[in-house]
């Protein structure tokens, strides 16, 4: 399967994005991705890799980008920062690759980034969460294609709580111990408190935690109408579900991450939103379609619904390609990212723009879903609500 095939020799990381034979690197585009393909942020982020390898093997397989193969070089790092550090020290010193891809947790993005800077190679987050370096005013070499951003996200899911709540809401937050999880949820409870709330307690969560328990017992003893949660996957739904076996039995929102759609069928918890910039495969666009025909073919490990961030990062790395001509070098594609407008054909509410200044993107939609017992189904709690990202 694609996390033990990656992991493997060099030789079975450095071939060609396609299932054809390896090219010359002078005669391909290099894009090199260290991402956590094992270890606890697996299921999110090792999905993304493989949609981006499906991506670019149906790309390769057409001809490539403006006749030339894109030669994907993928490297795991378990989401360790020591060996991301050491997977983008190699990428990027040894490979020469064009273009740096990062899909792990935030505690690799400090080394990651540093060694990008360095070499003087473009950086894009995909998978992962984006950073506020992406935000304006952007750093000129780093670049994010993921569905969440940053503060925006939490706006989002508390103005849905606001305008959902039919009671004064008291809330609780549930974040991973990482950086960018436990930040954004410090924030949250800070902005919560603007928008009338009162905020109940706050737990962060070790990642390897084999016991949910004792933070949702922490959490319900702050008497909690709501709880938002921000963080992998795991942590979001364990922790739901350690609370549900507790007896709390108020509303919960989370981030809707790659996982979520089969995720709210098997709960089937009506008060169980989740939030999120990407539409559900349940939409049947015809973009849907393509990936879920692509995983298919390609005897895919993750269900196609897991691969959206893997796919809009293929748009996105296949325009910036086109634009920067060839031959290209990191240069001519950080000059093509810094100014670029994809269509994401459904799987984001708005095009992905990037500006000189604005590497996020200049809007964001935001939809929420959640399980109706009555139809038996998941359907839409909120369709999409766009904000200006400024």
């Amino acid at each position: 399967m694609i996390a033990r095939h990656l992991m493997g020799a060099v030789t079975a990381v450095t071939i060609a994005a396609a299932g054809v034979l390896p090219v010359a690197a002078q005669d391909a585009y290099l894009i090199g991705v260290t991402g956590a393909l094992t270890g606890p942020a697996a299921g999110t982020t090792a999905a993304a890799v493989e949609g981006l390898r499906i991506y670019f093997d149906r790309l390769n397989a057409a001809g490539g980008v403006n006749g030339k193969q894109v030669k994907l070089i993928i490297l795991d790092d378990g989401a360790e920062p020591s060996k991301a550090a050491a997977n983008a020290k190699r990428l990027l010193t040894q490979e020469n690759v064009q273009l740096m891809v990062l899909s792990s947790l935030s505690s690799t993005f400090a080394p990651v980034s540093a060694e990008a800077k360095r070499a003087n190679v473009p950086l894009l987050y995909m998978g992962s969460v984006c950073p506020k370096d992406v935000s304006p005013p952007a750093d000129p070499n780093q670049f994010c294609s993921t569905a969440y951003i940053l503060g925006y996200d939490t706006r989002a899911a508390l103005d849905f709580v606001k305008a959902r709540a039919k009671e004064p809401v008291r809330i609780g937050f549930a974040a991973m111990a990482v950086p960018l999880s436990r930040a954004e949820l410090e924030y949250a409870e800070g902005h919560s408190k603007t928008l009338g709330m009162t905020p109940v307690g706050r737990e962060n969560i070790p990642p390897p935690t084999p016991d949910y328990t004792p933070f949702a017992t922490k959490l319900q003893e702050g008497n909690p109408n709501w709880v938002f949660s921000y963080a992998p996957w795991l942590t979001q739904v364990r922790t739901l579900e350690a609370m549900r076996r507790l007896g709390w039995q108020g509303d919960y929102i989370a981030w809707g991450h790659i996982e979520a759609e089969p995720e709210l069928a098997r709960l089937k918890d009506p008060k169980f939103y989740v939030i999120g910039a990407n539409s559900f495969f349940q939409d049947g666009l015809p973009v849907h379609r393509e990936i879920a025909d692509a995983a298919k073919k390609a005897n895919a490990q993750y269900p196609p619904e897991q691969m959206t961030e893997g796919w809009v990062g293929g748009l996105v790395i296949e325009a910036a390609l086109k634009k920067a001509g060839w031959p290209a070098n990191a240069d001519k594609v950080r000059e093509a990212m810094d100014t670029i407008k994809v269509d994401t054909k459904g799987l984001r509410g708005t095009p992905l723009e990037w500006t000189n200044t604005n590497h996020v993107r200049t809007q964001q939609s935001y939809r929420v879903y959640r399980w109706d017992p009555d139809k038996n189904a998941i359907v839409h709690a909120m369709d999409w609500k766009t904000y200006e990202v400024k």
